[in-house]
C-alpha cells in the first residue's frame, strides 16, 4: 500500500533526516515506527499524511504518487487536536462536517462519500455516549484520545497514521487503549503506521517493527512481530525476548 522509493528529506536549515531511503507497507499491516527522539519518526509520519514533502524521490500509496493529503488517511496526534470550545460530540463530528461543506469531490473527501454518515456507532463503540455532551477540559485523556480516535474513524479510513498517541496516559489507561487500537486495526481492516519512542508499546502494537536511529537514515532495519495480535502477548516470555533485543539494537543505532 505504501512505497517510499529512494526519499531524501532536508530540513531548511539543512539537518538531512532521510537520505535514499527505502521503505514498503503492505496494505492491512500494523507497522511500529521506533527510535530516540530526533530520528525523524515524527517526520516520517508527516510525510506519509502528505503535510511535508520530500527534498527527492517518491511516496506512492495505492500505486499512485502522494502530492497532498488523501482523504483516505486518518491521522491521530499526540495532544488529540480537540477543540477545547466543542464538546466531545461536536469535535468526533468535525471531520465528517468538513467533508459535507466540500462535498465528494475526490480531493477533501472522497468520490463515493456518503453525507449521512455519522458519529453515532463509534461515540458508542469507544464508550463515549455518557460524554458526548462534556467539553474536553471536563473529561479524561483517554477520553480525548478516544474522542480523536472516533473523529477519524468516522471517516472511513483505510490508512491510519498515529503519533505517539498514548505518550501522556497513565499506564492502565494506555494498555487499555493499546489494545483497543488492535482491536479497531483487525476490525477495520485498517493499514496501521504507529510512532513510538517506547520499545514495549512497539513490542505490543507493531506486528513489523521499523527502527531508526540518528539521521541520517538510509536503510531500514525492520523486525518482524507476529505475536502482536495475540491477546496477553505482553505477559509472554516471547514479548520479553523481543523488548530486550529491540533495546540492545536501538543502542547500536
Amino acid at each position: 500500500m505504501i512505497l517510499l522509493e529512494h526519499l531524501s528529506f532536508t530540513y531548511p536549515k539543512g539537518t538531512t533526516v532521510f537520505q535514499d531511503f527505502t521503505w514498503k507497507v503492505g496494505r492491512g499491516e500494523a507497522w511500529a515506527v521506533l527510535g530516540p527522539s530526533g530520528c525523524g519518526k515524527t517526520t516520517l509520519l508527516y510525510l506519509l499524511a502528505g503535510l511535508r514533502f520530500p527534498t527527492s524521490g517518491k511516496i506512492f500509496i495505492d500505486e499512485r504518487p502522494l502530492t497532498r493529503p488523501r482523504p483516505h488517511t486518518g491521522l491521530i496526534l499526540q495532544d488529540y487536536g480537540l477543540l477545547p470550545w466543542a464538546t466531545v460530540r461536536k469535535n468526533a463530528e468535525l471531520g465528517l462536517q468538513i467533508r459535507s461543506f466540500y462535498g465528494p469531490d475526490g480531493k477533501h473527501a472522497p468520490d463515493n462519500f456518503q453525507l449521512a454518515t455519522n458519529v453515532d456507532p463509534w461515540l458508542e463503540r469507544l464508550g463515549l455516549g455518557p460524554v458526548q455532551d462534556q467539553f474536553p477540559h471536563k473529561i479524561s485523556g483517554g477520553q480525548r484520545q478516544r474522542t480523536a480516535i472516533a473523529r477519524t474513524l468516522a471517516l472511513q479510513p483505510d490508512l491510519l497514521l498515529m503519533d505517539e498517541p498514548f505518550s501522556s496516559l497513565d499506564a492502565p489507561t494506555r494498555e487499555g487503549l493499546q489494545n483497543l487500537t488492535m482491536e479497531l486495526w483487525q476490525e477495520q481492516n485498517l493499514t496501521l503506521v504507529l510512532v513510538t519512542h517506547a520499545i514495549e508499546e512497539a513490542a505490543v502494537l507493531g506486528q513489523k517493527i521499523l527502527l531508526l536511529g540518528h539521521p541520517p537514515n538510509s536503510s531500514t532495519v525492520i523486525f518482524d512481530n507476529l505475536g502482536a495480535a495475540r491477546p496477553s502477548f505482553r505477559d509472554t516470555s516471547e514479548y520479553i525476548a523481543l523488548t530486550r533485543h529491540l533495546r540492545k539494537k536501538m543502542e547500536e543505532r
